[in-house]
């Protein structure tokens, strides 16, 4: 027995070794540099992030003269083992699909959020979750080396009036999620956010007062705005106090990169342009890499936008 624990702590020193010291949950700050490209991957909370830009704004504005670009390639329904973008094949198809959507991207740091799903499951399947999640951890790190990884937890559920039903018993299951992933989080050497803590924890019993959620699970613009807040504050950063129109026209220029990166990466007719009838129009396919340099100039507003804010902000 003390053979084969020794031979366990000898064998996650070196994997720790391996990996990316700067990431490291310990620590209360992720240190992002200039250039970084940054992705966002998970389901359906971070998808609909693009539908309301609230999170990249105070993001670019908390790091102040840094520069950082933002891909959201979530995918709503998704799961650590690629289900929802596997599109007719098995789930190591969408696997396949993300790796070369990696390799597009290049990224130098992913943030992750997943497992959404295992609050309505009963935490059933839990072991195998925290396996498929090593294993996506294991392909993004594969695919670009020295990136460094944050692992979010999922944000709480609501409690509506009826017909919609008590969600107490999901959001103890998401509390339960939290846990694994934090210690998940320090096996892998990653950087942890307690997306669920930070907005709010297991909330108290009854009604919501004031909803963030459409339907308990869906989050609203104004739930999103402080979904946005609490993700940058669980990276260590703080976006300073912006008047609201400047905030709202970063905002829509965000969503507008946003758009041309998800018909970029996402063509609605994929199945003619690259699948089995591109026969039919494949030979349009040549037409989405021309979204690059739309997209370039969109990070490029977004930056200008940013120096614009905080040069205001600093005025007398």
């Amino acid at each position: 027995m003390k053979l084969l624990l020794t031979f366990f702590l000898l064998s996650a020193v070196v994997a720790l070794r391996g990996q990316d010291t700067a990431a490291a949950p310990g620590k209360a700050t992720l240190e992002f540099k200039d250039g970084d490209r940054l992705v966002l991957l998970g389901n359906t909370v971070f998808e609909r992030e693009q539908r309301y830009g609230a999170f990249e704004p105070r993001l670019a504005l908390a790091l102040g003269d840094i520069k950082v670009s933002v891909r959201n390639l979530a995918w709503s329904g998704d799961t650590v083992f690629g289900h929802a973008r596997s599109y007719f094949g098995p789930p190591e198809e969408g696997l396949q699909r993300l790796a070369g959507h990696l390799d597009m991207l290049k990224p130098t740091v992913v943030m992750l959020c997943y497992g959404s799903e295992l609050a309505f499951e009963k935490l059933n399947g839990l072991p195998d979750f925290l396996s498929g999640y090593r294993g996506l951890i294991d392909l993004i790190r594969a695919k670009s080396p020295g990136v460094r990884v944050v692992v979010v937890a999922p944000p709480p559920l609501e409690n509506l009036p009826p017909p919609l039903p008590d969600l107490t018993t999901e959001n103890k299951n998401l509390s339960s999620l939290r846990d694994a992933l934090r210690k998940l989080a320090l096996m892998q050497n990653a950087f942890f956010i307690d997306w669920f803590e930070l907005m709010g924890g297991v909330p108290k019993p009854g009604i919501a007062a004031r909803p963030l959620t459409e339907n308990g699970v869906h989050y609203t613009q104004q739930g999103y705005e402080k979904l946005a807040g609490k993700l940058v504050e669980g990276l260590g950063l703080k976006t300073p106090e912006t008047p609201a129109p400047a905030l709202e026209t970063l905002r829509h220029a965000v969503i507008a990169k946003d758009t041309l990166f998800f018909n970029r990466w996402r063509p609605q007719n994929e199945t003619y342009l690259f699948g089995f009838r591109k026969h039919e129009q494949g030979q349009n396919a040549k037409e989405i890499p021309m979204f690059d340099p739309l997209i370039a100039k969109g990070d490029e507003a977004i930056q200008r936008l940013k120096k614009e804010t905080l040069a205001q902000l600093q005025r007398p």
